[in-house]
């Protein structure tokens, strides 16, 4: 199969590293990136290809002609709940340099709450020097992973090299050597044995709002850290942004890190922005490579044209 017609980018990304990535990108193929206003009003009836993040949804009544649809990041929850969304394969970013930010971040802050850093920094901007009498080790904390796909399973394998007790769940079981897993069945007991929580989990019918007050209340209380922390760098819509805060402020929870949120950007008048115990990263835990990204599209647009399966295909019917 040979098919040179146009790719289509739509990434409502930093527009340096989009068109410094662009440089070079795609050989041989026109490129029609959407935010260049030389492209305006371009006419894309003959775009095979698109390359999306949070795209206008227009692209599809302008772009019939589209047989593969290309997510900017891991998540593609910003294309199924489009309106017009063509019955067309849509691929995954999926990278190792995607993958070990996520881990990075995941250990990063797990690390940051087991060692008192929001205690610490506190001390520091009062000028108060005293060593905090509780220092648990990795080892007496249990980390539990909600999510066990490409990025949860890498971020458990290394918070087992940090010496963090780790366990796992997903909707359906998973098994993991030198791992304890469980599923939907069994979250209760997951939950018991949680002191921090990470959420990778991705946005589908069955996730939206799971972080809620319910939840946090079942997480492991008086454990080595005092009270449960939560993490989440999945998706936004997965927590429930004011039972959260509630969480935090009755200390049901003892802190959270948070990269995702309901409504991006957080608004300036939410109370997490000065909890001491809360870290808020701005949807950058594992923030695109650009460059890396338009590569893994190069590589599924030849297995394609020579007529081999795709890698990394959603399954719209379990959202990703």
């Amino acid at each position: 199969m040979t098919d040179k017609r146009p790719v289509v980018i739509d990434l409502k990304f930093a527009r340096e590293a989009v068109s410094e990535a662009l440089k070079g990108a795609f050989p041989g193929r026109e490129v029609i990136d959407l935010a260049d206003s030389a492209h305006a009003g371009r006419d894309l009836s003959e775009a095979a290809y698109a390359v999306v993040w949070k795209p206008d949804p227009s692209l599809f009544s302008r772009a019939p002609g589209l047989k593969l649809l290309f997510s900017g990041g891991a998540g593609v929850d910003h294309l199924l709940s489009l309106p017009g969304l063509p019955d067309l394969p849509i691929i995954r970013f999926v990278d190792r340099s995607l993958t070990d930010r996520m881990s990075e971040w995941v250990v990063l802050n797990c690390l940051y709450h087991l060692r008192n850093m929001p205690l610490y920094q506190r001390q520091q901007r009062e000028k108060i020097w005293h060593e905090v009498i509780r220092q648990p080790e990795a080892c007496d904390v249990t980390v539990g992973v909600m999510g066990l796909g490409v990025l949860g399973l890498d971020a458990v394998r290394k918070l087992k090299v940090m010496g963090f007790d780790v366990v796992g769940w997903s909707r359906r079981l998973k098994k993991i050597d030198g791992i304890e897993t469980f599923d939907e069945d069994h979250i209760d007991d997951f939950l018991a044995r949680t002191d921090i929580l990470v959420g990778l989990l991705p946005l589908t019918a069955e996730t939206r709002g799971l972080y809620d007050s319910s939840l946090f209340a079942k997480l492991r209380q008086k454990g080595a850290l005092g009270r449960p922390v939560f993490l989440n760098a999945g998706r936004g819509g997965s927590q429930v942004e004011a039972d959260v805060i509630a969480a935090l402020e009755k200390g049901v929870l003892g802190g959270a890190s948070l990269d995702v949120f309901e409504k991006e950007p957080l608004l300036p008048e939410s109370p997490l922005w000065n909890m001491d115990n809360v870290v808020i990263t701005p949807h950058a835990a594992a923030a695109s490579d650009v460059s890396v990204l338009f590569s893994h599209v190069e590589a599924q647009l030849t297995r394609y044209e020579r007529g081999e399966e795709l890698q990394h295909v959603v399954d719209r019917w379990s959202g990703y």
